[in-house]
């Protein structure tokens, strides 16, 4: 730590008596600011580096409104004004504080400083002026100052720290004051501390040329990737960017490759479940589908199916938007839309590479349903996902497709709904009383006699009461009876009520008995079930 008495000599002014700044004080009819009125940490760390203050011996004191309060030993120094009001872009108010006060007050402030503060706090001064952030800013400084050690080390800290919280995304926003950082951890945003908003062209260019991208254009949305090791671990790194009226706003994907992939037995399911859906894998035909939203899962339980049944007996082939995991002795073909590389066109080749199971990522269109069809027909295992509610609603979304409904009853073997629940924080794990509304909105109308429980919030969980995330299932097996009401095109209630009387447990009794197994809260399976689930 720099000792303030090391600088106070080098400072212009810093020799100065109390006396003599008094009396300067008052020549300029300005206030003088004893040591004992400093505050023990100053404000507006986020936009003024201990460089820039030890270089002009000074620290704010007081915010109220948009004027600063600045102490400093030397008013009369011309540029300081105008430099503290383009950096700050507030009115500044000064006043003469002793220089050892001054440098004291800014030691403790960034002794105490963040990892981020830290790295801001070794920036040059007049690194977090607004210019530096305009939007025609020259591109061979914007290079520049992406190539700076402080902003690599910025970036850096940020994919460190998401990873260390096992977030899946960082969602870095420019707001018109603000830059706002979130990770996205089991699910849900959270907002973690940003760096100042003057930072934003630099983060952005920093980050456009990890991922490759031309950091000179900022109309329009950009992809590109990056790839990392940290801790041993591989992550690849799907970097987006989109123009917004404050700057480009960013998102990045983090794939963690062992994170991907879980053994089967590990997913989480109800033990008659996961007899029944080894049934369905294990079969020599058909078609099954995982559904859910976006970020529920459905890859994950799809390369566990894959290498339960991979056997040297076995060719298994799949197509996928990306290849997220490599399984040993899978053929895997990512897509590449640009050259005509898509799920369909996949689908087609490989039903001529003499495959046993083909997995295709997505059906997204008629034609990719159509091949996997004629697939499963021709005495092919065809895994793939859709995006509906529940798992009857997957029938429906075939026919809405343009698939006949002869063919769907005729190959469909099963569907698998899931949705990923955030797990109680072992840690701080305590009992819990869900409000009876709640239990009535799962199905439940008594809960007494069931222990349930809650996570407090702790430093393990982050102040969440959640940790990891599980899964909950609903498992819709196609019956003689059920390919009867396709043929004749029942509604998705009706196909639903079928199943229930049969004997399928639905996403939210699935739920209920994680929460019973004290794994998950109430909340949290309200939280990502459908109303009519």
């Amino acid at each position: 730590m720099t000792k303030p008495a090391d600088l106070v000599g080098a400072a212009p002014g810093g020799g100065a008596s109390e006396e003599e700044l008094r009396a300067l004080a008052a020549r300029l009819r300005v206030p003088f600011l004893p040591a004992a009125d400093i505050p023990e940490i100053v404000p507006l760390v986020e936009r003024l580096s201990a460089k820039y203050l030890r270089h002009y011996v000074a620290c704010p004191v007081a915010v109220e409104g948009d004027t600063v309060t600045v102490a400093t030993v030397d008013p009369e120094r011309v540029e300081l004004l105008d430099d503290l009001r383009q950096t700050t872009g507030l009115r500044v108010k000064l006043c003469v504080a002793p220089a050892e006060a001054i440098l004291a007050a800014v030691e403790r402030t960034y002794e105490a400083a963040t990892p981020l503060q830290r790295i801001v706090d070794d920036m040059e001064p007049g690194a977090l002026r607004p210019e530096a952030e305009e939007s025609d800013a020259d591109i061979g400084l914007l290079r520049d100052m992406a190539s700076e050690a402080p902003v690599v080390r910025l970036v850096n800290l940020l994919l460190e720290e998401a990873l260390a919280r096992d977030a899946s995304d960082i969602h870095i926003e420019p707001f018109e004051d603000t830059l706002r950082v979130r990770y996205r951890i089991d699910g849900l945003l959270y907002e973690v501390e940003s760096p100042p908003r003057a930072l934003q062209a630099a983060l952005t260019s920093r980050i456009k040329i990890m991922a490759e991208l031309d950091i000179a254009e900022r109309r329009l949305p950009q992809d590109g990737r990056i790839r990392v090791t940290a801790h041993g671990r591989r992550v690849d790194i799907r970097v987006s960017t989109v123009p917004t009226i404050h700057g480009e706003s960013i998102v990045m994907r983090l794939l963690d490759r062992s994170s991907v992939f879980l053994p089967f037995d590990r997913l989480g399911f109800a033990p008659r479940v996961a007899e029944r859906f080894q049934g369905l894998i294990q079969r020599p035909h058909g078609i099954v589908l995982v559904t859910g939203p976006t970020g529920s899962g459905k890859t994950t339980t799809l390369y566990a199916a894959l290498d339960k049944i991979n056997a040297t007996d076995r060719k298994i082939i799949t197509v996928e938007d990306p290849v997220e995991y490599q399984l040993r002795g899978v053929n895997q073909i990512p897509v590449r839309p640009k050259i005509g590389l898509g799920f369909a066109a996949g689908l087609r080749h490989i039903v001529r590479q003499d495959p046993d199971v083909i997995m295709v990522g997505e059906i997204r269109d008629l034609e990719t349903a159509e091949i996997a069809i004629q697939a499963a027909l021709t005495g092919h295992l065809v895994f793939s996902t859709l995006h509906t509610n529940d798992a009857p609603g997957a029938v429906t979304r075939l026919q809405d497709m343009g698939c006949e409904p002869y063919l769907v009853a005729s190959v469909l073997s099963g569907v698998l709904a899931q949705r990923l629940v955030r797990r109680i924080c072992p840690a701080c794990r305590a009992p819990d009383h869900p409000d009876p509304a709640d239990l009535l909105g799962i199905g439940v109308t008594d809960g007494t006699g069931v222990d349930l429980y809650r996570g407090k919030g702790c430093d393990e969980c982050l102040g969440t009461g959640y940790r990891g995330r599980t899964g909950i299932y609903e498992l819709f097996r196609l019956t003689d009876d059920a390919r009867s009401l396709i043929l004749g095109k029942a509604p998705t209630a009706e196909i639903r009520r079928h199943a229930i009387d049969r004997g399928m447990t639905t996403l939210r009794e699935d739920g209920w008995a994680k929460a019973c197994a004290g794994i998950t809260t109430v909340e949290e399976i309200l939280r990502v079930t459908q109303e009519d689930a």
